[in-house]
């Protein structure tokens, strides 16, 4: 597994801001193999990444993690307040986003749509008609577009891909990298963590 190198100019960015009013408490400091979730996320992206940042509003949640955090600049908004923030908080040209709680990231296929940047505003993996917001590349090209939807009430960040240049990484193309899809596996209830165990 080649991890001897990170990537320039891209950030590593985790969305740690959900409510996870679904899960019933914070699912970020849930524990797989006594890993917390945001641990195993941070493990998993670090050797990728020159540079990780935690968008979260509950900062002192993750104060021991000792890495750069920052709250939404506007609140209320959901993942697309989380990227608008995260690329607001960057100094990298780009950023690399990925929800708190998917505990099978493969970093292989994370270095693939890194790589497939070029004049792309955004790189984004689509299987089937599931477009996966929160395991994409996202470049600072997107602040203004964005800002535009959130000026417009719109919080939906499939919108956005409507407004920039994007690269779709289909799902013969992932499955190149990560044969069983199970990057884009996520926890949403406690029996979902019941079925990572092993």
């Amino acid at each position: 597994m080649a991890i001897n190198s990170s990537i320039g100019n891209v950030t590593g960015v985790i969305l740690a801001g959900g409510k996870s009013s679904r899960y019933g408490r914070n699912k970020a400091l849930e524990e797989i193999n006594g890993i917390r979730l945001i641990e195993r996320i941070i493990d998993l992206i670090r050797p990728v990444f020159h540079r990780l940042i935690i968008i979260t509003n509950t900062p002192h949640e993750y104060a021991y993690l000792q890495l750069p955090m920052c709250e939404d600049l506007i609140k209320g908004l959901g993942p697309l307040g989380g990227i608008y923030t995260g690329l607001q908080a960057i100094s990298d040209g780009a950023g690399f986003f990925v929800a708190c709680d998917m505990p099978f990231l493969n970093i292989e296929l994370i270095r693939h749509l890194v790589k497939l940047r070029d004049d792309f505003d955004a790189v984004v993996p689509r299987i089937d008609w599931k477009i996966e917001t929160l395991h994409t590349l996202y470049g600072k090209q997107c602040l203004l577009p964005i800002k535009e939807l959130i000026d417009a009430g719109e919080c939906q960040i499939i919108r956005l891909f409507h407004k920039i240049r994007v690269r779709y990484v289909d799902e013969e193309e992932i499955r190149g990298f990560d044969p069983q899809l199970r990057s884009f596996f996520n926890i949403n209830r406690p029996q979902d963590l019941l079925s990572t165990a092993g």
